[in-house]
């Protein structure tokens, strides 16, 4: 209702799928609205989160809360616990979960998790995988401590400023991004990788510059920001209308991001944020009829199987290629032990042609324990042997000192891939 308004004007009326008050908790927001988008990312949808409204009303705290009240927290780390807990409850599928974190200041993308913040990272486009951010970083997290932890991390260095509106105001767009691939063994008895995209996003508040009060650079990145969200609203314009040939991604750097968001392969949610107080009222309006806009946009998710640029599967065949090279060092040693063993036969004592083949377990380990001792015991035999030349001597052990040098090579080398590969 326009506070403004006269008596006999009609209240604006707006129809979404869910409307939460003052007295809603932010749990009754995520079971209802986000746990369900949370299980389709789970089995390999693309999921988008994003919070959209003038400055002030409540994004980041419907998107992050307070941590460290639990009735508090908000979507992000609500479904933190959730992913995690899946996972934990989950049998016969290996996950992989990374976390990545970027901001869009003042159009120029930023890795939140980089060393160097100076770095300006740039867009790409794959034609199998769509657009990517080249160089960003990825943490591999195993449990909501280590995906917490990348997510402090990057809230420290984002940028954020004061306004009339606002004090601690979101002067960028941030994007938390989860990724989650799943391996399992399919009917077909083939392991199957599904990975599901999980974007998170706090947008910068939308806000007039009059009533911002702000000098300096805030007008400037305003005018950026606004330049980004108005690109936001043409392109959801654009998906709407059904006239359009033409969607305008590329206006922005927020929209070629978010392009499967929009109209593409993926489940989306806006939640838009809005102040109730009434000199707001036009910003109300405009968040209103955005989000209204957005609501009729229809996305194509499908489910994301065997994609080739998978980390899951990278690992998978690195262990595989690992254990083949322990097997083969091990394969060394039996050859090595039956051909010793073989040549002692020749030298008239008896063996059997399968002596070598027992205890591979142990086998390197103790065939390179034999090898030092003889070696160390051919040594002693040389520094014994009266009859050699000291010159001959001396070339002789240095040979053995050489073999024995090669023989902790092979061991150290040996327990790196061991290492590695367990």
């Amino acid at each position: 209702r326009n506070p403004r308004a006269s008596p006999g004007e009609l209240p604006k009326t707006f129809t979404f799928d869910a409307v939460y008050d003052a007295s809603s908790k932010q749990a009754d927001l995520y079971d209802e609205t986000v746990r369900p988008l949370i299980d389709c990312v789970l089995q390999g949808f693309n999921g988008t989160i994003f919070a959209y409204g003038q400055t002030g009303t409540g994004k980041t705290y419907t998107m992050q809360g307070a941590w460290a009240e639990p009735e508090k927290r908000g979507i992000i780390p609500i479904s933190f616990e959730h992913i995690f807990t899946h996972i934990s409850r989950s049998q016969n599928q290996q996950y992989l979960v990374r976390a990545s974190y970027l901001e869009i200041y003042q159009e120029e993308i930023r890795d939140l998790l980089a060393k160097d913040q100076s770095k300006k990272l740039e867009l790409k486009e794959n034609p199998e995988t769509g657009v990517y951010i080249k160089d960003l970083s990825s943490f591999v997290t195993k449990n909501v401590k280590e995906i917490e932890h990348v997510m402090n991390l990057g809230s420290q260095t984002r940028s954020v400023g004061s306004t009339n509106m606002n004090e601690h105001s979101s002067r960028s767009h941030a994007i938390f991004l989860i990724t989650i691939e799943c391996s399992e063994t399919g009917p077909d008895g083939e392991e199957h990788i599904r990975v599901g995209k999980l974007n998170l996003v706090d947008l910068a508040g939308s806000e007039r510059q009059s009533k911002m009060g702000a000098h300096g650079e805030r007008p400037k990145e305003a005018s950026k920001i606004n330049l980004s969200l108005s690109a936001l609203g043409n392109v959801i314009s654009a998906l709407v209308d059904g006239k359009s040939t033409h969607i305008p991604y590329r206006d922005s750097k927020l929209t070629r991001l978010l392009q499967d968001s929009l109209g593409g392969n993926a489940k989306t949610i806006m939640v838009a944020t809005l102040g109730p107080a009434s000199h707001s009222y036009d910003e109300s309006l405009s968040t209103l009829r955005f989000a209204n806009r957005a609501k009729n946009i229809k996305n194509k998710p499908r489910v994301n199987e065997d994609p080739k640029d998978t980390l899951l599967r990278e690992f998978q065949e690195e262990i595989v290629r690992l254990k083949a090279q322990l097997e083969k060092r091990g394969m060394l040693g039996k050859k090595r032990r039956r051909s010793s063993r073989r040549k002692k036969a020749v030298d008239g004592e008896s063996a059997t042609e399968n002596e070598g083949e027992d205890d591979n377990e142990d086998g390197l380990e103790n065939y390179l324990k034999e090898q030092k001792e003889r070696l160390e015991e051919e040594k002693a035999a040389i520094q014994d042997d009266h009859s050699l030349v000291s010159e001959e001597k001396q070339k002789l052990l240095q040979e053995k000192e050489k073999m024995i040098e090669d023989l902790r090579k092979e061991q150290e080398a040996t327990e790196l891939l061991a290492t590695k590969y367990k």
